[in-house]
C-alpha cells in the first residue's frame, strides 16, 4: 500500500474513535442532568414525540442526546429513562462527520414480536442526513430481555444527488402487514418506500420511492409524515412553516386522506397533497406559536393527536401536548 494511503487511512481511523469517544462523553454528559427525573405532562420539555404502550405502561421518545425515552403509567406522570445510546454509532459518522450524539425525529413501531424504532441523524439545514433503526424485544427496562441491537442505515440522503432529505421517518403496516416508511423534510417533498419484511432495509431502489406531499412554495416547508388507518382512510398527517424558532415558530399540522398507503391524499377540500393541500388541524395562537411534528396513536378505543408546542408564556419553549382526537365527518378535529 502506498506510504501516504496508508497513514491517510490511519488518521482516518484514529479522527473517527476520538470524534465517537467525544460524543459518547457529549452524550453522558448531557443524560446524567435528567435520568430518573419526573415531570407532569404540562411540564415535560420535548421534541418530535411518538409513543406506544407496553404491558400497562406508556413509552414516549424524542429528539434528544441518545434519543430520549420517557415512560409513564398514566400519560400524564413522565419519568426520563436511560437513552438507547450512551455512545455514538460509528456508521454515523461517515455520514454525518460532525454529528455529536444528538439523535432526531424518532418513530417506535411493533411488528415481527418486536420494537423497532427509527432515528435520524443530519446537519442542520442540509440534506446530509440518514435513517437508521434500532430493536428491542422489549420497552421495560428492567427486564433481562431489555437490550437495544442497532441495525445501522436504512437511508440517506446525500447534497446534490438526492432531492429529499432522510429525516423524520414513520412506519405504518399494509392490511397485509408490509411496513412502508414515510420521511422527509423541505427539499421536494415527502417520499414514501417499501420496507423489506424485517424492517431494516429499503425493499426497492431509492428510484422507486414515491412522491406523498410537497407544496408550491420555493422553501418548500414541510415535514414530519406520520400515517394513521382509520375506518376505510389512510390519514397523512404533515407539519407545515416552520419549527424550532421558540417564540417565532409557525409550525402547524395538517393532514389528507387517500383510500392507499401511498396516495393520492386530497384534503377537506380536495386539493391534492402534491400542490400544497392539507386541511389544518391544529396551529398556534394567542398561548402557543408553532405547534407540530404530531403522531398519533389508539389506546383502549381513543385516537390521541401527540405533538410539541412552544408555549409562548414559558419563553417559547417546546412542551408536550396530548390530545383526545374526535372525527367529525371523516376527519380528525381536537380542542387546542
Amino acid at each position: 500500500m502506498n506510504r501516504i494511503v496508508f497513514f491517510s487511512v490511519i488518521l482516518l481511523i484514529v479522527n473517527l474513535t476520538v470524534e465517537s469517544q467525544g460524543a459518547e462523553n457529549e452524550i453522558i454528559n448531557r443524560i446524567s442532568r435528567y435520568v430518573g427525573v419526573e415531570t407532569h405532562k404540562d411540564t415535560t420539555r420535548i421534541h418530535d414525540p411518538v409513543m406506544i404502550r407496553e404491558d400497562g405502561v406508556y413509552y414516549m421518545f424524542s429528539t434528544g442526546w441518545g434519543i430520549t425515552i420517557f415512560s409513564s403509567p398514566d400519560m400524564i406522570n413522565w419519568k426520563h429513562e436511560y437513552p438507547i445510546f450512551t455512545e455514538v454509532p460509528e456508521w454515523t459518522l461517515e455520514i454525518v462527520p460532525d454529528f455529536r450524539g444528538h439523535f432526531w425525529a424518532p418513530d417506535v413501531a411493533f411488528f415481527n414480536n418486536q420494537y423497532y424504532v427509527y432515528y435520524s441523524v443530519s446537519s442542520f439545514g442540509r440534506n446530509t442526513s440518514a435513517i437508521g433503526v434500532v430493536t428491542n424485544k422489549t420497552l421495560n427496562p428492567d427486564s433481562p430481555d431489555y437490550e437495544w441491537i442497532d441495525h445501522g442505515e436504512v437511508i440517506r440522503s446525500i447534497p446534490g444527488e438526492t432531492n429529499w432529505n432522510a429525516i423524520d421517518a414513520n412506519i405504518i403496516l399494509s392490511e397485509d402487514g408490509t411496513p412502508y416508511m414515510s420521511f422527509g423534510s423541505f427539499w421536494g417533498g415527502l417520499m414514501l418506500a417499501e420496507l423489506n419484511p424485517d424492517g431494516l432495509s429499503l425493499a426497492h431502489p431509492i428510484e422507486d420511492l414515491t412522491l406523498l406531499a410537497t407544496r408550491t412554495t420555493g422553501e418548500n416547508p414541510i415535514e414530519a409524515p406520520f400515517i394513521f388507518k382509520k375506518d376505510d382512510y389512510y390519514y397523512l398527517f404533515v407539519s407545515f412553516d416552520f419549527c424550532c424558532r421558540g417564540e417565532d415558530s409557525t409550525y402547524k399540522v395538517v393532514v389528507g386522506r387517500s383510500n392507499i398507503i401511498e396516495g393520492e391524499y386530497f384534503d377537506m377540500d380536495g386539493l391534492s397533497m402534491l400542490k400544497g393541500g392539507g386541511t389544518t388541524v391544529v396551529e398556534g395562537g394567542s398561548g402557543y406559536a408553532g405547534v407540530g411534528h404530531n403522531a398519533v396513536v389508539s389506546f383502549d378505543g381513543v385516537d390521541y393527536l401527540v405533538f410539541h408546542a412552544y408555549d409562548m408564556s414559558r419563553g417559547g419553549g417546546s412542551y408536550l401536548r396530548i390530545l383526545p382526537i374526535r372525527w367529525e365527518d371523516g376527519w380528525p378535529e381536537v380542542d387546542f
